[in-house]
């Protein structure tokens, strides 16, 4: 039996691929670790949680993790366990560089002990810096470093010992580096689902800056099966873009999502620019078309519109936790 170990599981891009192997691959044995913070919710699990095998604890509890991996070994080690909201990295880096440096070290390292086939590592075109608004180029594969925030710092620390572990010690790896996701099981701390869910309770949308940032959004049940394509198709010690093609900025997301729920009152509600905010990234995912045959198999309005339908069928999911809902302390002033 294929085991598959899936760090992050339970949290939006995590629990998306986590369904997407279980219906796909019914003979492999999941198992899937997660810490459960705010973005991370057993809750999206709830459907498949007896087929799965489920822990939860943080990676950098080193002996828990072991015991895993020496409980039978895994063929694939899938890791998308990771600190991801920007804001909350300006205010707290430490817990951004244990989550995602030193538990990926260590998750490194062990699969490099026990023999794991095929490690991927999925990332961020944070990493990649910014574009400027009026040029037409994209990130690629090729697209020189230049991380912005801590998150993006952390998570391209992570992506060069990734490739370390291949070049060093000749890990199986492979690394994609992911545009905006957008659709279920997100937390509404991203725009979409925060903009969605603020239109469905009468609140106005609040808008970073001049709302002219642009950011290229990609549907996450894509992006699983590009993470599929790579992990039992990719070439070894390579980096695969993923991107959904279709670059938005903050007014034309708050805009289709207000036409999407036409009954609401909100309104579009302009607020302080957050440091070092990026102006615009851009994903040029020609190579994983051309060599796995990769496409996005949704428009932007195709999957805005499966995206805002999920949260209008699933209050149970998300009234819990609006209450809880994260201001980052510059926007509190």
């Amino acid at each position: 039996m294929t085991r598959i170990l899936i760090t992050g599981g339970a949290g939006f891009i995590g629990s998306n691929f986590v369904h997407l192997i279980n219906k796909k691959y019914p003979s492999y044995e999941i198992v899937v670790v997660d810490k459960l913070n705010s973005q991370g919710r057993k809750e999206n699990l709830a459907d498949i949680i007896d087929s799965i095998e489920f822990h939860q604890f943080d990676l950098v509890e080193e002996d828990k993790l072991r015991a895993l991996f020496e409980n039978g070994g895994f063929e694939y080690v899938v890791h998308l366990a990771a600190e991801s909201n920007v804001d909350r990295s300006i205010e707290d880096p430490d817990a951004f560089v244990s989550s995602n440096v030193t538990a990926t070290n260590i998750l490194l390292r062990l699969s490099k002990e026990f023999g794991v086939q095929r490690f991927h590592h999925v990332s961020t075109d944070e990493v990649f810096g910014e574009l400027e608004l009026d040029q037409d180029t994209k990130f690629n594969e090729e697209t020189p470093y230049d991380p912005r925030s801590p998150y993006s710092a952390t998570k391209a620390a992570s992506d060069h010992l990734v490739r370390a572990y291949f070049a060093t010690y000749g890990l199986n790896t492979t690394i994609s580096n992911c545009s905006n996701n957008y659709g279920p099981y997100q937390v509404p701390e991203n725009i979409v689902p925060l903009f969605a869910l603020f239109a469905l309770s009468g609140k106005d949308l609040t808008i970073y800056g001049d709302g002219k940032s642009v950011r290229d959004y990609l549907f996450v049940e894509d992006h699983c099966a590009a993470i599929d394509l790579i992990l039992h198709n990719g070439k070894a010690g390579e980096t695969y873009c993923v991107g959904g093609g279709a670059e938005k900025n903050g007014i034309e997301i708050a805009d289709a999502i207000l036409a999407s729920v036409p009954e609401t009152s909100s309104e579009k509600k302009f607020v302080a620019d957050r440091p070092g905010h990026d102006r615009r990234y851009a994903i040029d995912h020609s190579k994983l078309m051309r060599e796995l045959g990769y496409k996005p198999s949704v428009t932007f309005e195709q999957g805005l519109e499966k995206t805002v339908k999920w949260y209008r069928d699933n209050h149970w999911w998300w009234e819990p936790i609006m209450a809880d809902l994260y201001v980052p302390d510059f926007l509190k002033n």
